[in-house]
């Protein structure tokens, strides 16, 4: 039976990898040395962040997906607890890891490609320098479409190194230019303006969404769900589909919420305020998903 491959944002969640607040922050001696280098919102309480935690990964279990604990690893440091980043795509036949573009964190891609060593997940390649690719930046629109946002984080050369190693497994990747938001220094990945909640239904922020990629995704009947302005900064647009239609996000975003159930979604909240705000990191950003089937 097949136990890794992902080509698709919103199929029924199988497994995925995941990092505590007790391996990622390790304890408050490192989040006091850490978090204002890292240019965290705030200073994440590692007590609170154990619970919200916890319950985040019980809505995962109970959605049927079996997770996976990634340890504890003195190269990495609180960034590592948002896992989907080291990581560019999961296909079928393995893992491409990518190369990350905040140089405070460019050793969790050794780390986690150590995990997929002895967890017995194939890694079939690797973006290399100078290129670039944060796993926020991309995002399946299709099982042989992948859509890859040029940013900060991520470069055309990382880029060009993805299409070249998906393009033999019959996937196309379309590259997505993003705006200067805040600068280099602040995050804004794709998934920071597009989530999905099903194969025709996607979750956006529409003023920072391109007008060619707002036109393909009419193109391909894919509809849109609309984040208001009051709910971007509280990772409003940031929602992981379980299953199709099915979604768990950071709670404090009650409109997005109901426009998401009026959708016909299914919709359930998690305390997110010491694992999600302080790093601008939602729930996509939390897991790595392995299979999707």
């Amino acid at each position: 039976m097949r136990t890794y491959g992902c080509r698709s944002m919103v199929a029924p969640l199988r497994r995925v990898l995941v990092k505590r607040p007790a391996e990622a922050f390790v304890d408050r001696q490192q989040i006091d040395a850490q978090w204002e280098a890292l240019a965290y919102l705030g200073r994440p309480d590692l007590d609170r962040a154990t619970r919200e935690h916890r319950r985040f990964l019980a809505l995962l279990e109970a959605a049927g997906a079996e997770v996976e604990l990634l340890p504890e690893d003195p190269r990495t440091g609180l960034d590592s607890i948002y896992t989907r980043d080291p990581v560019a795509a999961v296909t079928e036949r393995g893992v491409i890891v990518g190369r990350l573009g905040k140089s405070a964190r460019v050793k969790e891609a050794d780390a986690q490609t150590e995990w997929y060593g002895r967890a017995g997940v194939p890694v079939i390649g690797r973006i290399e320098a100078p290129g670039t690719v944060e796993g926020g930046d991309v995002s399946w629109l299709k099982d042989d479409l992948l859509v890859a946002g040029l940013t900060y984080r991520t470069n055309e050369e990382g880029i060009r190194q993805l299409q070249a190693l998906l393009a033999p497994r019959g996937v196309d990747v379309v590259t997505v230019p993003m705006v200067h938001w805040d600068g280099p220094g602040s995050v804004l990945h794709l998934m920071s303006i597009i989530s999905m909640l099903d194969e025709d239904l996607a979750l956006v922020y529409e003023r920072l969404l391109p007008i060619p990629f707002r036109e393909m995704l009419a193109g391909l009947g894919i509809r849109t769900v609309a984040v208001p302005d009051s709910e971007y900064d509280s990772l409003g647009c940031n929602v992981l589909a379980v299953k199709p239609r099915h979604v768990l996000i950071r709670s404090g975003n009650p409109t997005t919420v109901e426009r998401m159930r009026e959708a016909g979604c299914r919709v359930e909240e998690f305390d997110g305020d010491h694992i999600c705000y302080p790093g601008s990191g939602g729930p996509t950003c939390l897991t790595q998903p392995l299979l999707r089937a």
